[in-house]
């Protein structure tokens, strides 16, 4: 089912509170490589500009609306014939970028909205900017079912990915190695792109959150190996991560460290329904898997205590998840009237919101061994009482496990998007 842009339009444009204002949304320039080249890095529209003009390749576009006529207006970049010659490219339809300066010059006396990329001799209100930036980013976070058939395909690609690298999660096999038939996976199953840069990680490399893919990291016999990767599909993404242990066969802090995190998965997938709270489901994990530690003997006291002072902290500091859709960050931020919650450990989580049918977010738990928390002088002052260190330390270099999955939040159940990925154990 094709996006409908003009609809889209049309629906959105009331829940901008914009009565006579102007906005204009660019979709921001192309950006050369940092060499002596004519050669740019690859040209990726402003989400904004895509979401509301549905051109992906429109270097310079401009989508505009007049609040007082009610009337959009695309203003393309006009294709050269060099264009046509080199790159193949053919002419988007609506004005031309020339004719844009006169169309603002016409409403000069009204304050601007400028969302998207920046655009040259626009004079924006910020506030205004920021307000309507607020309200687009809440009135896209359902998903319209063009976009879900996109994130399905994208699903559907990326369970493809999963599949062809199995045979690969074994002793002796790079980190780089495992990517590349992974990422080849994604493009035999329909994939576009990868939806971001793919995490790898074997042993201790499984703690660290954002690792690249090595050549010379290379899974021993029975390492911890951390994927986290999602296929692209037209700029809609899925985030999938699974936690697997080279040749199979975990050792016994293993197992438990995998099954506290599984079965607060679990729970924390169920949790997500409509008028469910975010930070709800995200310390509800977080106790889910504190009382698990606490009966491996890694962590000692009362589950939700330990939370509370925040000694969870030590081997969970990210958040449960966030939106993804239209990019891995789509959507996330703050329900309209709150700000930010203070809690330090808040302050990664990416969303604070109240769950609504149509909303697609990731559930992503996990426990890891990180060196650089649990090395810490200062917290292990701190918290001196609420681990059993002697065990910590014996298992430092385990890494961690994370399992992530999409749900689409519905007017009943919960909706498992990447349910086809199968997890090892």
């Amino acid at each position: 089912m094709p996006i409908d842009y003009a609809a889209r339009r049309s629906r959105i444009a009331p829940a901008l509170g914009l009565t006579d204002e102007v906005l204009v949304a660019g979709a921001g320039s192309p950006i050369p490589k940092p060499e002596i080249s004519d050669a740019l890095l690859p040209y990726i529209a402003h989400q904004e500009y895509y979401y509301l003009a549905g051109h992906a390749d429109a270097p310079g576009g401009i989508i505009a609306y007049d609040a007082k006529t009610r009337e959009w207006t695309s203003f393309v970049p006009e294709v050269s014939e060099m264009d046509r010659v080199w790159d193949g490219a053919v002419q988007l339809p609506g004005e031309l970028l020339p004719n844009f300066p006169a169309w603002l010059a016409a409403r000069k006396d009204r304050k601007v909205a400028n969302l998207g990329a920046s655009i040259a001799g626009v004079a924006a209100d910020a506030a205004l900017t920021a307000r309507v930036r607020d309200a687009l980013r809440h009135a896209r976070r359902p998903k319209e079912a063009g976009e879900l058939e996109l994130m399905k395909r994208a699903a559907i690609a990326t369970a493809e990915g999963y599949a062809a690298v199995q045979p690969f999660l074994k002793a002796g096999v790079s980190e780089r190695r495992m990517q590349i038939e992974l990422e080849a996976g994604f493009f035999r199953g329909g994939g576009d792109k990868t939806g971001y840069d793919t995490i790898v990680g074997v042993g201790p490399q499984a703690a660290v959150f954002h690792g690249s893919p090595s050549t010379e990291r290379v899974a021993q016999e029975a390492d911890f190996i951390l994927i986290d990767a999602g296929a692209q599909v037209e700029r809609y993404v899925i985030d999938v991560t699974r936690t697997y242990v080279a040749g199979g066969k975990p050792g016994g802090f293993q197992r438990d460290l995998y099954a506290a995190v599984k079965n607060a998965h679990a729970r924390a997938c169920a949790r997500c329904v409509s008028g469910a709270e975010w930070k709800d489901i995200h310390f509800g994990a977080a106790t889910d898997m504190i009382g698990s530690l606490v009966d491996m003997g890694l962590m000692k006291g009362n589950a939700s205590s330990l939370v509370e002072r925040e000694a969870h902290m030590l081997f969970y500091p990210h958040g449960v998840g966030h939106m993804v859709g239209l990019g891995v960050r789509d959507g996330s931020g703050l329900e309209p009237g709150r700000t930010k919650d203070p809690r330090p450990c808040l302050q990664s989580l990416r969303m604070d919101l109240i769950l609504r049918p149509g909303y697609t977010v990731t559930i992503e738990p996990g426990l890891y061994m990180i060196p650089a928390l649990l090395n810490d002088p200062a917290r292990r002052e701190k918290f001196r009482d609420a681990v059993n260190w002697t065990m910590a330390e014996q298992h430092l270099h385990v890494g961690g496990v994370r399992i992530e999955d999409n749900l689409l939040v519905t007017d009943s159940a919960p909706l498992n998007l990447t349910a086809a990925i199968p997890q090892q154990f």
